[in-house]
């Protein structure tokens, strides 16, 4: 068996799916092949998944990035992530943190909206790539907010981080498992969680609504996929094999090790979420002029 991972190793895809496929080998019976296949953002792995025979000997790591994002990002796909595959199961979910420079005279979400209301383009938001959560995220806070905050691009969280330290930006939304240790260290502060609850690793930062912008949500999830063709026989196999896999102590807790929240949905709820995120965000990348570089 092989999993097509469509990004590089390091990444968040890559470490779940590392960690999926040691345990679902074992549970399996399998020997199974992490895959790395990158390029054009997730699209080159993705559509090798797609390609592939669907006798359930070929997976693909999938999440937001590409089976709801990348339809709103490109013009045309050589395949369509809702129905060219089918969930087997989600296995994790991330938040993004609002984050300032430790010296911005602005410590909630609202006076980042009143600052930015009465002052269009003043304040400065990083963002780490188009089409990048941390992008589509300030996209949302503009959006939700109607406010003018003066998007700045990076190549990656990098160079970012050394601008907002330097406080050469003002705020950077990014993965709430990176910032958390610059938290700690008062190098940054934290305005705001884009959960839908308070976020495990940081319970004191309020999350969309409770700051006062209910619709600030966005989980960045990740699950295992197959060719939608495969037979619901193997399917079965497979889903039945996630969910023993996803209630190993263990996993959960290298899971959670790494910032990423474990999701235990049954397959309705699980196929209603991700049509639901499918639907949701190409509209909101199109109506935002978000495109893929």
């Amino acid at each position: 068996m092989r999993l097509i991972v469509p990004t590089a190793p390091g990444g968040g895809y890559d470490l779940v799916g590392r960690l999926l496929a040691e345990k679902l080998s074992s549970e399996l019976g399998q020997s199974m092949v992490v895959e790395n296949r990158t390029g054009s953002g997730t699209v080159v792995g993705t559509q090798a998944a797609a390609a592939a025979a669907p006798d359930g000997y070929t997976l693909l790591v999938g999440g937001l990035a590409n089976i709801a994002f990348t339809p709103g990002l490109y013009d045309k796909l050589p395949y369509n992530p809702v129905t060219d595959f089918v969930p087997v199961a989600l296995a994790g979910s991330f938040s993004y943190t609002l984050i300032a420079r430790k010296d911005l005279p602005l410590s909630t979400l609202q006076e980042v909206i009143d600052y930015a209301r009465a002052n269009p383009g003043k304040l400065t938001i990083a963002t780490g790539g188009a089409g990048t959560g941390q992008h589509v995220a300030a996209a949302l806070l503009k959006s939700l907010a109607s406010v003018n905050i003066l998007e700045v691009p990076y190549k990656g969280a990098q160079p970012a981080y050394t601008d907002l330290f330097g406080g050469r930006v003002d705020l950077f939304f990014d993965n709430t498992a990176t910032v958390r240790p610059f938290l700690e260290g008062e190098r940054v502060k934290a305005i705001v969680t884009s959960n839908a609850s308070r976020d495990p690793l940081l319970p004191h930062v309020p999350f969309g609504r409770e700051a006062g912008l209910p619709g600030l949500v966005l989980e960045s999830w990740i699950g295992i996929f197959a060719p939608s063709q495969t037979p619901s026989v193997v399917l079965d196999k497979l889903r039945a094999a996630m969910g023993k896999v996803m209630q190993q102590p263990d996993l959960r807790k290298r899971l959670e090790t790494s910032g990423v929240r474990p999701l235990n949905m049954n397959l309705k709820d699980t196929e209603r979420y991700v049509k639901a995120e499918a639907e949701k965000w190409p509209q909101f990348l199109r109506q935002a002029g978000i495109k893929a570089e």
